[in-house]
């Protein structure tokens, strides 16, 4: 039985790693979920991930990746314009 109180990612090059006590940098998890939906966040070993949504209506975020702290910390999404 899964825990479902974890929080395990698989990244595009099948890693996984463990974001349950990891930080949400910064996000735009809107509902209806699509392809303006992304969330950085940093491990709890120092990793950062960037997790996307692909155009998916029925996941908040689909793919993640891991991205440099420079890339994390500067991150604008595309499809979300700052005002």
């Amino acid at each position: 039985m899964k825990d479902k109180n974890l929080f395990i990612v698989t990244t595009q090059d099948n890693r996984q790693i463990d974001l349950t006590k990891g930080k949400e940098l910064r996000s735009n998890n809107l509902y209806p979920f699509g392809k303006h939906n992304y969330a950085i966040y940093r491990s709890p070993e120092g990793l950062y991930v960037k997790g996307l949504n692909t155009g998916l209506a029925t996941h908040m975020l689909n793919t993640y990746e891991i991205i440099s702290e420079t890339e994390a910390l500067h991150y604008q999404h595309p499809y979300v314009r700052e005002e």
